[in-house]
């Protein structure tokens, strides 16, 4: 089994979470342009919702599922350096778009890199640090998807500002590129399942061997639509809060950026990083708290929704965004946690694709699509509180999530006996 220094394992840790900020940068810096992208050239809120949503989604999920069979094979770092050098260029790209049509191509492109970031880097993660330190470690990666959209928030605003939208998409985009190149010479591949022992790392499934053992395990199942549905209102609501803050309470330029960067990503960072630390914590008396924390945040969270969104007054509806976020990006890291347990660990960067390939399908998929639908047609009606009432569905729907982290843990301990049994009979 090979050794690796605290200082190696803690700088990789940080330098994957950087790379997971710069794929959100890039990810979530169309969200605070879209309103001087929408009018600029004309766009509905569907054509939005397409944007920053489902075209993404849909390449992104189709592209994850055979480059994360390629990891569980091949170099993680290198796969992770080639994507982030990917999904960089094509950001500075969008910059240049002149219509729809050339800004989708490009944002398709961002997709195709993306898909290539994550599950690799879970994997990794999970031979960095045991099974005990896992979720708290993969709860820090996951904190680099909010420094990512309050760097994306920040920078955006600013730059739009003095220089343009255009101007925004490639100041982010190009230091990506020189990122990768850091990321690929200073950063070791660790060995593939130094916790698990040589039988559990030198078993090498093919990719209908890890479809058939996922499918026994009905706890998965739950926690991918879980995460689905609470991702369907984080991108859903969370894509439109800009232009809902800039419509309905007149925030715009940096007064937004600020706003969004404080609402929107430091309190999602500071869930993320709590929910992965106290679900460790708890975690070792029972193994469902794990999903039993993300559930209970989100009936935490539904009933301070209703007034972030209906609510007049700004000094109100900020500080409700802050704790309702928070509360709802708890759930990443204890749920990566967990299916990373379940399975064998030339399964995880597959594991993690497909669940985000159904995380990814609800959540960025159908999330911002749906919200910008109903946009547009509540608009019809309701004028500039349209976009309010659409954001109020989508949160509700989102909230039946937690019924599936409930239903997980019922079959979480029943799952991990079957876990044993299969890897008996893989040896």
């Amino acid at each position: 089994m090979g050794e690796l220094s605290a200082g190696v394992t803690r700088y990789a840790l940080g330098m994957l979470t950087i790379a997971y900020a710069f794929n959100f940068i890039d990810r979530q810096i169309l969200v605070i342009l879209q309103q001087s992208i929408k009018d600029e050239m004309g766009l509905m809120d569907w054509q939005l919702g397409l944007l920053s949503g489902f075209a993404f989604a849909l390449v992104y999920v189709t592209a994850g599922i055979p480059i994360a069979y390629w990891a569980d094979r091949g170099n993680r770092r290198n796969i992770i350096a080639i994507a982030v050098t990917v999904w960089s260029g094509m950001t500075a790209l969008s910059g240049f778009a002149q219509n729809f049509g050339q800004l989708l191509m490009a944002r398709v492109g961002v997709g195709l890199g993306e898909a290539g970031g994550s599950p690799p880097a879970h994997a990794m993660i999970s031979d960095y640090f045991p099974p005990e330190r896992r979720a708290s470690a993969l709860g820090f990666y996951s904190a680099g998807l909010h420094f990512g959209i309050v760097l994306g928030f920040l920078i955006g605003a600013v730059i739009e500002e003095i220089l343009g939208w255009r101007a925004a998409f490639m100041a982010v985009g190009l230091p990506g590129v020189v990122f990768a190149l850091v990321f690929f010479f200073t950063v070791k591949e660790p060995e593939r399942g130094r916790f698990d022992g040589a039988d559990a790392a030198s078993y090498k499934p093919t990719l209908g061997e890890t479809f058939r053992v996922l499918v026994e395990f009905r706890s998965f199942w739950c926690i991918a639509v879980g995460c689905g549905l609470t991702a369907f209102g984080g991108y859903g609501v969370g894509n439109f809060l800009p232009p809902f803050m800039e419509r309905t309470h007149e925030l715009t330029g940096l007064t937004l950026g600020i706003v969004m960067a404080i609402g929107g990503g430091g309190a999602g960072l500071f869930g993320t990083l709590m929910g992965g630390r106290i679900s460790d914590s708890l975690g070792t008396r029972d193994r469902r708290w794990y999903l039993w924390l993300p559930a209970i945040a989100g009936i935490m969270a539904f009933p301070l929704i209703i007034p972030m969104l209906l609510w007049g007054d700004v000094m109100v509806v900020v500080p409700l965004m802050i704790v309702v976020t928070a509360l709802t990006n708890t759930y990443l890291g204890p749920c990566l946690a967990t299916c990373h347990a379940l399975v064998p660990p030339s399964m995880r960067a597959l594991t993690s694709a497909i669940l985000f390939f159904v995380l990814n399908l609800i959540g960025l998929g159908m999330g911002p699509l749906t919200a910008g639908i109903l946009s547009d047609h509540f608009t019809e009606f309701y004028g500039v509180d349209g976009l309010r009432y659409a954001l109020l569905c989508v949160a509700t729907i989102s909230a039946t999530g937690v019924f599936m982290f409930v239903l997980g843990a019922k079959y979480l301990p029943g799952d991990f006996e079957r876990r044993e049994l299969l890897l008996a009979e893989s040896r």
